[in-house]
């Protein structure tokens, strides 16, 4: 397991590489009920941490937006919805 300061200073590919093996761990099956659960809990802690930085880059997303004649403007906030 990745202690908790470890997996702070994880990269966000890094971070996605680590809870891959974690769910091929828990998929295979030969995890113990203790390291699933150890396991689990790491891959949770990963993938809010992976999200939460996903959420951070959208957030600093801009479009570019073009004038009447087709020209760039300016930017404007990314709405992903």
């Amino acid at each position: 397991m990745t202690d908790p300061a470890t997996l702070a200073d994880l990269s966000f590919e890094d971070a996605l590489k680590r809870l891959e093996a974690i769910v091929h761990r828990l998929e295979s099956g030969e995890a113990s009920l203790e390291e699933s659960i150890s396991l689990y809990t790491e891959g949770a802690t990963l993938r809010a941490k992976c999200e939460e930085r996903l959420q951070s880059a959208q957030a600093r997303i801009e479009k570019i937006t073009l004038g009447p004649d087709g020209a760039p403007r300016g930017t404007a906030a990314f709405d992903a919805g």
